[in-house]
This record gives C-alpha cells, structure tokens and sequence, in this order.
C-alpha cells in the first residue's frame, strides 16, 4: 500500500450499481475510511454497513446542492483531516432527441452531472493537500455521439473536458484526475431507457442486458464489479493524469 491509500477515499452515488461496487473495491483494497454521498438515504446506510471495520462518514445528499457540499467539506475535516482519492461517479440518464428535450429536462441532468461533478472535484481537491488520485466517471457517449443521447452525452463531454481543466490545476500540488469512460454497463440505470420494462418482460434482464450488447463488438455490457476494477487501476500511484480511459467493449470504435 502507498501512503495514499492509507488516507479517506470520497465516493459519490456509492449507494447503487458502480459507486456500490467501488466501495467494495476500496474496502477490499485495505482503504483507511470512506467518504459515501448518494442522495438515498437507506440505500446509503445499507453499503455502510457492508464496509466492515473501515470507518465510514456516509452523508445523504443531492450532489447538486453546494450547501450540502459545505457541510459535507467540513465534516470530512472534522472526522477524517484529508483524502487520499476521490471517484465523481453520481450521475443520472436521459433519453431523448434534442426536439422533444425541455429546458428544464436538461438542467435537471447538467445539474446533477455537471454541476454536482465540479461540487464534488472542489471538495475534494480541496482535502488534498498533500496530493492524491481522483477518478471522474465520464461515458463513451462523452466520446461518440449517439442520436437521442443529447443532454447525457453532452454533459459526459463536459465532464471529460473538467477533468483535463482539473488535471492540469492539481498537478503542482501532486494531485492526479483522470477520466473513465465506461460503455454499456448492467446497472439500474437502464431501467431510465425507453422499451427497457418490455425488453425484460419479454426476454429477462440477461437477455435485456444481451439485446441492448448485441451493437458492441464484445457482445456484452460490463458489470460494476468490472468497472470497479478499471476505477482502481486509475487511482493506483504514477503519473498518469488528464487520461481518458475508454472502458466500453470497443463500442466507441
């Protein structure tokens, strides 16, 4: 273990699907304590107590909300002193042509996506004075345009150019940002895509999962676990920083 592994790790979205499965990653690494954000308040409970041993500060809130941040900043000073890495995973999806996207429709996206992203990299980079990794959970669709993907994908190219921004400023202080830009993923997310409910009525979540794969060139969509893996390899010491790693089945080929 390096000296930052044994600092805090600040996850958000840690309630479900990848944030979930990247706690479990953390903990299983050896981490030192968890910062857990999700707006879910039971479910963030739940993966607290999942954690073990590892001393946990779950705080439930929107990420959009920069009071709850302030909050949030001060109890991380107060409980933990610092962090040593941080994942900016919280995120919600959309579907839809940019025709029939209301105004409001693609604030409340960017809201949670790109306003709760930089919420989160503030206060994070703020807690690292010393240095450390963060990880920001851009999307393929931040890479390759998609029709009826307008408000998600264009808030996932925000995010990946952000993190080049916060590359760059974190560098002098020893602090690493990179990006990973998952593809298809067998989370909860996709119960937010038209046709999905009678995709699985018809032909079961596996099958759901296979038919929504089949335009990927390895015919599947990653699990969490998977992607959690991918998040590690980025937090790992080096000197990696401002990358993009495209974690998506070769989709964005």
């Amino acid at each position: 273990m390096t000296d930052i592994a044994q600092r805090a790790a600040l996850v958000t979205g840690a309630a479900s699907g990848i944030g979930r499965a990247v706690v479990a990653a953390l903990v299983a690494r050896g981490v030192a304590g968890l910062v857990l954000i999700d707006r879910d308040a039971a479910w963030l409970d739940a993966v607290a107590r999942e954690t073990g041993d590892v001393p946990v500060l779950a705080r439930a809130h929107d990420v959009a909300d920069e009071t709850a941040w302030e909050a949030s900043e001060a109890a991380i000073r107060d409980r933990f002193g610092t962090l040593g890495e941080a994942v900016v995973n919280a995120g919600v999806a959309d579907n839809a042509p940019i025709v029939e996207t209301s105004l409001a429709r693609w604030r409340a996206l960017m809201a949670v996506n790109l306003d709760g992203a930089m919420l989160t990299l503030r206060t994070a980079m703020r807690l690292m004075p010393g240095g450390g990794a963060i990880v920001t959970m851009c999307s393929a669709a931040g890479v390759r345009a998609m029709p009826g993907a307008g408000a998600y994908a264009a808030s996932k190219a925000g995010l990946l150019h952000l993190t080049r921004v916060a590359a760059l400023e974190g560098a002098s202080t020893g602090i690493r940002v990179n990006a990973l830009c998952p593809g298809g993923v067998e989370t909860a997310i996709w119960k937010q895509t038209p046709g999905w409910a009678s995709l699985v009525a018809a032909k079961g979540e596996a099958g759901a999962f296979a038919a929504m794969a089949a335009g990927t060139p390895l015919k599947r969509f990653a699990t969490p676990d998977e992607v959690a893996r991918d998040v590690l390899s980025l937090l790992v010491p080096g000197v990696t920083t401002g990358a993009c790693l495209v974690s998506d089945g070769g989709f964005a080929l």
